[in-house]
Formats: structure tokens, C-alpha cells, sequence
């Protein structure tokens, strides 16, 4: 009998809450050696814990803070390793915030770029040197419908969601030819601790909108092994987002209104 193959290895940021955990417990059922990357080390910790001795799967725990310099840079020096490459990322932090542009201070919105925007930029373009030269990778960037179209007056969030689905579809034409691919994955609303960090009231919201994060994963798993590079699950979504992609720009904004309690 052969060898068996060596177990891939997933690296998971924002992996201690919502679709992070998610993702880590998915794949972990799954057989991957995880690399869970937070900002928490006791709740990380906790975590891989639960997760080891659950599956049996070796999992590493890297706290860092993705919003700043050192934290990123360490992030991507554990993807460039050689010795214990990264075969799948999952670029899942993120944040949002409960103002409008004019009423956020600048250290926020900077904040803001630096994790949803400068991060999945950085650690995509660490990680893909190795998954190209092995002929075979996948990254997951956790975009956003938001996106797709100015959804809130006043918010950045959408803007930087839009760079992230943008940014995914243009480096997986580049690498897909190569054995690599890179898919945007475009949630609405899913309950995770997201909306509670960012301060923003969902009461108003209709159940019917909101989603699983265990679903929010299997449909995005789903579609990266179908070869698609942007996911958008379940049907509420795909028809809302195909609406705001093809809806005269003007009727988006009427749409989006004023900001109201973002205020």
C-alpha cells in the first residue's frame, strides 16, 4: 500500500466568531491541519482545543491584529513557509461601522481599509507565489452582497466589499490557468457576532433574510469546488444581487435613502 497523502492545510483569519469558526469547524470535520489566525489567543486557543480533540486534526493558533503592520506581516510570513505550505486561505476578517462617512473618525475608516481592504490583499499576495509553483491552491476571500451596489447612504463597508469581489474574479483569471483559484464569497445577512461589534441594530431586519453560517460556508465550499469565483448564497441573495447588478444606478440610490440611524 501507498503512503497516504499528507492532510492539506487551511489558514482561517477572523477564525474565533461567525463564519470564521464556521469555516474552521467545516474543514476541520473535513481533515484539514488548521492555522487559526485572531486577535483572542485564549478564545483561539480554546478553540483549537475543541477542534484537535474533536477531529484529531493538528491545528496552529497565530493571534495577531490583521489591522495593523506586525500583525499582517506575521500572517504572511507563516503563508510564504515552504516547509509547511498553506493550501487553502480563508480571508474572513472583517468590519463594519455603525456611522455614516461624515460622522466616523478617520482612525476608523482607516481601520476599516487596513483589515477589510490592505489584509486580503497582503496575505493573497503572499500566498500565491507557492500555491502557483505547486501548480494547485485555493483562496477564499469573504466578500459581501453589499458589493454589489451603494446599499447604505453613507457607508464604506460596501465600498470595500466591492474592491475585495472586484480584486477576487481579476487575480483568479490571472491564476486559474495555473491550477489556482480565488473566489469572492458574497453573504447577506448571517447570524455572527458582526453586526453586534460594528454597533448596528438588525432588529429592524425580516427573518426570512437572514442566514446560517454553517450554510453560508457549505454553499461557499460548494461553489469553489464547482469553479465558480464569486458565490453568492442561497437564492435570496443570488436574486437580490443580480437585481442590484443590473438596476439603473439611480433607482439604487433612491434605494439606499438616507442613513437614518447610521446618523
Amino acid at each position: 500500500m501507498g503512503d497516504k497523502p499528507a492532510p492539506r492545510t487551511a489558514l482561517v483569519t477572523g477564525a474565533t466568531a461567525g463564519l470564521g469558526a464556521s469555516f474552521a469547524r467545516r474543514l476541520a470535520a473535513d481533515g484539514y491541519r488548521l492555522v487559526l489566525v485572531a486577535r483572542d489567543r485564549q478564545r483561539l486557543t480554546t478553540l483549537a482545543d475543541e477542534l484537535a480533540d474533536r477531529h484529531g486534526v493538528t491545528v496552529e493558533v497565530l493571534d495577531a491584529d490583521l489591522a495593523t503592520d506586525g500583525g499582517v506581516t506575521a500572517v504572511a510570513d507563516r503563508l510564504r513557509s515552504v516547509d509547511a505550505p498553506v493550501d487553502l486561505l480563508v480571508n474572513n476578517a472583517g468590519i463594519g461601522l455603525n456611522r455614516s462617512f461624515r460622522r466616523t473618525d478617520e482612525a476608523d475608516e482607516l481601520r476599516l481599509l487596513r483589515l477589510n481592504v490592505e489584509a486580503v490583499l497582503r496575505l493573497t499576495h503572499a500566498v500565491l507565489p507557492g500555491m502557483v509553483q505547486r501548480r494547485q491552491g485555493r483562496v477564499i476571500n469573504v466578500s459581501s452582497v453589499a458589493g454589489f451596489g451603494p446599499l447604505a447612504a453613507g457607508s464604506t463597508y460596501s465600498a470595500s466589499k466591492a474592491w475585495v469581489t472586484n480584486f477576487s474574479e481579476s487575480i483568479d483569471m490571472s491564476v486559474r490557468h495555473l491550477g489556482v483559484r480565488v473566489m469572492a464569497l458574497c453573504p447577506g445577512y448571517v447570524r455572527t457576532e458582526f453586526h453586534e461589534r460594528a454597533g448596528i441594530r438588525t432588529s429592524g431586519s425580516p427573518t426570512w433574510l437572514w442566514l446560517r453560517a454553517d450554510d453560508v460556508v457549505a454553499d461557499g465550499l460548494r461553489d469553489l469546488a464547482r469553479g465558480r469565483a464569486v458565490s453568492v448564497p442561497d437564492w435570496r441573495y443570488k436574486t437580490l444581487a443580480t437585481v442590484v447588478r443590473h438596476a439603473p444606478h439611480g433607482l439604487l440610490r433612491l434605494a439606499a435613502g438616507r442613513p437614518k440611524s447610521r446618523e
